[in-house]
């Protein structure tokens, strides 16, 4: 671990026990002030830390939205542990689950294919928005004004000549995401892979996390992967329907 990451999350440690003053924090740290200041207005900046009127140092609200994103990414993770496994060895296929966190879209479980061949995918790491049918899926469900916020803020890269160029064809692409219940990728990420992707919708109807079914062209041709969407579709209503339990 880095010297400043060390410090930073020593600093959070502390704030979780009470408010700190800056000369607190740096007797704390055992380094001098200028170091703990430097640390604070990085973090103060992202809002993991804030000031108070008396110069005092607090938590910031950015670990509440994380901490409300990683409780209910726990919650839908172990509610849909039992029926992803279902999923997976009913079509042999990889299985994702993904949830919004932030602007991003996070992997958090996996369930490789029983074939040899195996994803670049990973838990933790995002997926990207304008190309795979997960990241389809939660960008369309969110709110319309944080949805075109973040259209303007991809870089639009283009994994493949199938990639998706810009904000105007995928505002188009996700109202047909939003009008069927479903998106695809169809090798709009990696050149050999089709992917099928579902949301998973608890009874308010707020969409928790989203699945998807990705099978390389070696395997599975796309219109023999769309036959997979039945078993998709059904395993997200089971996950939604138990989320609610």
């Amino acid at each position: 671990m880095s010297q400043s990451l060390g410090r930073a999350l020593q600093i959070l440690v502390s704030l979780g026990e009470g408010d700190r003053s800056l000369d607190q924090l740096a007797t704390e740290l055992d380094v001098h002030k200028t170091t703990v200041l430097r640390l604070l207005r990085t973090m103060e900046a992202e809002r993991f830390v804030r000031r108070d009127e008396s110069h005092r140092y607090r938590l910031g609200s950015r670990l509440f939205s994380l901490a409300d994103a990683a409780r209910e990414q726990h919650v839908v993770r172990g509610v849909a542990a039992p029926h992803l496994r279902q999923l997976n060895q009913r079509t042999g296929q990889t299985v994702h689950l993904a949830a919004y966190e932030n602007g991003q879209v996070i992997y958090i479980d996996k369930l490789d294919s029983v074939q040899s061949v195996r994803m670049y995918s990973q838990v933790g790491v995002p997926a990207a928005l304008h190309c795979t049918a997960v990241g389809k899926v939660l960008l369309a469900a969110q709110p319309k004004r944080q949805r075109e916020a973040l259209l303007a803020s991809i870089e639009y890269h283009r994994f493949t000549p199938n990639t998706i160029p810009g904000p105007d064809e995928l505002r188009d692409e996700l109202d047909k995401v939003r009008a069927q219940g479903w998106a695809q990728d169809r090798a709009e990420h990696e050149s050999f892979i089709n992917c099928i992707g579902a949301p998973i919708t608890e009874r308010s109807g707020r969409v928790v996390g989203a699945v998807s079914i990705s099978v390389p062209d070696v395997l599975l041709n796309y219109e023999q992967v769309l036959e997979l969407l039945p078993e998709l579709l059904a395993t997200t209503a089971a996950i939604g329907a138990d989320y609610d339990h």
